[in-house]
C-alpha cells in the first residue's frame, strides 16, 4: 500500500521533474565544462571523445552548438535547473497553477523541437553523436511526454470526448510508448552513424 504522502497529487511529476531536471542539469555541466576545457585547451580531449563517430568534442565545435550565439548547453543549465526546482516544489506539497502548468509544457514542446533538430543535424549532417548530448535528448523527452499528459489527464490541456478514449489507451500504455520513441531514435543513431 501506497504512504499517504506519496500518494498525494503532484508527488509523482514532481520526482519525475526532479530526476529529468537533475539528469539534464548534469549531462549539461558536464557539456559546459568540456567547452570550457576546449576554450583554454583546443588539444584537450573530452572524455566522451570515444571515436571518430562518438564525440563530444568534435560536436561541441560545431555551429549547431551555438545556435542562439552561445553554447546551448547554457540554455540545459538554466531550464533544467528550473525544471528541478518546480520538482521539488511539487514534492514538498506545493500546487502550481494552470498557467505555470501551460508555461512548463510550453517550454517543454520548445526543448522537444529543439532536441529533435539537434538529434537531426548530429545524425545526418554531422555524423557524430555526443553521448552527454543523447542523455539530454532522453531527458527532454521524457520530459515533454510526462509533462503534456499529466496536462491532458487533468484537463490543463482540454480534450474533446472524441479523443478520450485515445487518452485513455495512451495514459494505459504511456511506458510502451516512449520506449517506442526512444527505440526509434536508437535504430538512427544505429544506422546512420555505421554510415560513417
Amino acid at each position: 500500500m501506497t504512504p499517504p504522502h506519496l500518494a498525494q497529487p503532484g508527488r509523482r511529476i514532481g520526482w519525475l521533474l526532479i530526476l529529468t531536471g537533475t539528469i539534464g542539469w548534469l549531462a549539461s555541466l558536464r557539456l559546459a565544462v568540456d567547452e570550457w576545457r576546449l576554450l583554454k585547451d583546443p588539444a584537450y580531449q573530452p572524455m566522451c571523445n570515444i571515436s571518430r563517430t562518438v564525440s563530444c568534442g568534435s560536436v561541441m565545435s560545431s555551429p549547431e552548438a551555438d545556435v542562439f550565439g552561445f553554447p546551448n548547453m547554457l540554455l540545459g543549465l538554466g531550464a533544467f535547473a528550473a525544471v528541478a526546482v518546480l520538482g521539488l516544489a511539487l514534492v514538498t506539497g506545493a500546487r502550481l497553477s494552470r498557467t505555470l502548468w501551460l508555461t512548463l509544457n510550453a517550454g517543454a514542446v520548445a526543448g522537444l523541437v529543439f532536441v529533435h533538430w539537434l538529434i537531426h543535424q548530429s545524425l545526418f549532417d554531422l555524423g557524430r553523436l555526443c553521448p552527454y548530448c543523447a542523455v539530454v535528448w532522453a531527458a527532454t523527452i521524457a520530459l515533454f511526454w510526462y509533462v503534456t499528459l499529466r496536462n491532458l489527464k487533468h484537463g490543463v490541456i482540454p480534450v474533446p470526448a472524441a479523443g478520450r478514449s485515445v487518452l485513455r489507451l495512451v495514459l494505459d500504455t504511456h511506458w510502451m510508448l516512449l520506449a517506442a520513441w526512444y527505440g526509434i531514435i536508437a535504430v538512427l543513431v544505429i544506422t546512420r552513424l555505421r554510415l560513417y
